[in-house]
């Protein structure tokens, strides 16, 4: 009777090579795949401006409940001129829900007026003028670019992606910053998008975390963390 091959043990324990790194990302990538093809933003909009205006709204807050506000708030103000000329009171009240009201409603009515006054009402579609925009830094940015305009230019770090990076060993760093430095240098270009989509899915089916669900996890077989 022919002898079963065990499949080599997971890493567990001292340094992992880069070349390891990296061949264990292409294979993280590859299962992810399969599981999530279609992973996108679970915000809803129908344009750049809502994409934007919903992700300032997601700071500090669950896309399900930005979702529960946006509906009459984009039926109400339908350009930038709306929101620049908004009643900050009303719009507060608006958006109340979503938390940090004050200061997203500041976020708000300046981006609105920076798109007015500087590209004709139009949200930009390069980063250097979108991290430009009051209440716009990086992490908003890479999610209009590459959910929007189709543009990978960053790795959207949130706290499912900062959390989930960390477990799989792909970064060190607590800096959002630097641990998307660290995943642009292991993911392909191509797949930055539907990375972020997709860790962030994972991190909220399966990698949950008061209790990840190893067991049932598609990646625990590369995956330092896991607890099977």
């Amino acid at each position: 009777m022919p002898t079963k091959t065990k499949a080599p043990p997971r890493r567990r324990s001292g340094r992992e090579s880069e070349a390891e790194r990296r061949a264990r990302v292409r294979k993280i990538i590859a299962r992810l795949e399969k599981a999530y093809p279609d992973a996108t933003c679970a915000l809803h909009h129908t344009s750049a401006l809502e994409l934007l205006v919903a992700t300032i709204l997601s700071a500090q807050s669950t896309d399900a409940r930005v979702n529960i506000v946006t509906p009459a708030l984009f039926a109400k103000y339908r350009a930038a001129r709306d929101y620049a000329g908004a009643d900050p009171k009303v719009l507060e009240q608006e958006i109340h829900s979503t938390g940090f009201f004050r200061n997203k409603t500041k976020s708000i009515i300046g981006m609105a007026q920076a798109l007015v006054e500087r590209h004709g009402g139009q949200v930009p579609d390069t980063m250097d003028h979108l991290v430009r925009l009051p209440g716009v830094g990086r992490k908003t940015a890479n999610v209009v670019l590459g959910t929007w305009f189709g543009k990978n230019e960053g790795i959207v770090v949130d706290t499912h992606v900062q959390r989930l990076a960390t477990l799989l060993g792909l970064t060190t760093e607590k800096d959002p910053v630097k641990i998307e430095r660290d995943l642009m240098a292991l993911v392909p270009r191509d797949t930055w998008t539907w990375f972020s989509h997709t860790l962030i899915l994972h991190g909220r089916r399966v990698c949950v975390a008061r209790r990840p669900k190893c067991e049932i996890c598609v990646v625990n077989r590369w995956c330092p963390s896991s607890r099977v």
